[in-house]
């Protein structure tokens, strides 16, 4: 895989142990404990491990709670509000519960429809089922990187529209009435966006180059209804073929975090009647850049007080 990014020295400075896990995706950080008081040396170790792996996964992290979950987080850049749209009773952690099966079982990348993407999504298991709820994630990065040339010419000068109004959201249970149920589509789609996006991004801190796709995605840029679902069926099959995954058995105490600028994920909604909840702290991302260098450009929905550009800025 072609990437400006250099194989990290993870044993300096911690005793940080990166066991990988997939050939393309994911591994597991041992030997740090979770929270706000890390020093520099393990949190730079953290940090190279993700942008190497893409998603990194921390077991026997039961000592976290909300405070600690979000001073981590806090490690690794400035946090975005809980989401742009749904409130779960906090201003940063967001809660997803879920007792009827239902998960984010789509595959998808967090948030693209607004312009600043989140860079880091940080997930704690507080409530896991007996069985089922695994979370898979594929490489965004390495899916391109297979493409044949051909496909690559077409995908380097795409681009995309996401809105929160189209696919994802419809797979929410609009009949619920248990308040603490994943949240409908009316609390979803309560403000409106929609972004065009280029549909390969060139990634901030590696140079790589990561799809933007995603069943956020309404269609594709000068393509009609039928064409665009076509391509956007070829390119998702790409990117989420199982030798470009990782799937993630929960336990009680784990923490993944994943590079939401490289991957999409999709959470496996497998375990019937059964609660299951998550909890989620977002890091702050910027405008994605395309290959030709131009940034996503806003449809409809502004972002700001969700996530604000100039806070990366230093």
């Amino acid at each position: 895989m072609t990437s400006t990014l250099e194989r990290p020295d993870l044993g300096a400075g911690s005793s940080v142990h990166v066991q990988q896990l997939g050939g393309r995706i994911g591994a597991q950080v041992d030997g740090v404990r979770l929270g706000g008081d890390l020093d520099a040396g393990t949190v730079r170790a953290v940090r190279e491990a993700l942008l190497r792996h893409k998603v990194v996964f921390f077991r026997g992290q039961d000592h976290l709670d909300d405070d600690a979950h979000q001073a981590f987080a806090e490690l690794m850049g400035p946090l975005t509000t809980a989401h742009p749209t749904v409130s779960t009773g906090s201003p940063r952690v967001f809660k997803v519960t879920a007792d009827k099966g239902m998960a984010a079982n789509a595959w998808h990348t967090d948030v693209t429809f607004v312009d600043r993407v989140p860079a880091i999504s940080v997930l704690r298991a507080v409530a896991l089922p007996s069985y089922g709820g695994n979370t898979v994630w594929a490489n965004a990065v390495e899916a391109y990187e297979s493409l044949p040339v051909p496909l690559k010419a077409l995908v380097d000068e795409l681009w995309a529209v996401h809105t929160n109004s189209y696919d994802y959201a419809r797979l929410q249970d609009e009949d619920s009435d248990e308040p603490d149920a994943h949240y409908s589509r009316a609390d979803f789609t309560s403000q409106l966006f929609e972004t065009e996006h280029p549909v390969v991004r060139v990634h901030p801190e590696t140079g790589e180059r990561a799809f933007v796709l995603g069943h956020f995605v309404k269609g594709f840029t000068g393509l009609d209804t039928r064409e665009s679902a076509a391509l956007f069926n070829l390119l998702q099959n790409r990117i989420t073929r199982l030798e470009n995954t990782i799937r993630w058995t929960w336990q009680s105490g784990d923490v993944a975090m994943w590079d939401n600028r490289a991957t999409q994920h999709y959470a496996v909604a497998d375990f019937g009647t059964e609660y299951r909840e998550m909890r989620r702290i977002t890091v702050a991302g910027d405008v994605p850049v395309g290959t030709d260098g131009r940034r996503s450009r806003v449809l409809r929905g502004d972002a700001g007080a969700y996530s604000r550009i100039d806070e990366l800025i230093s």
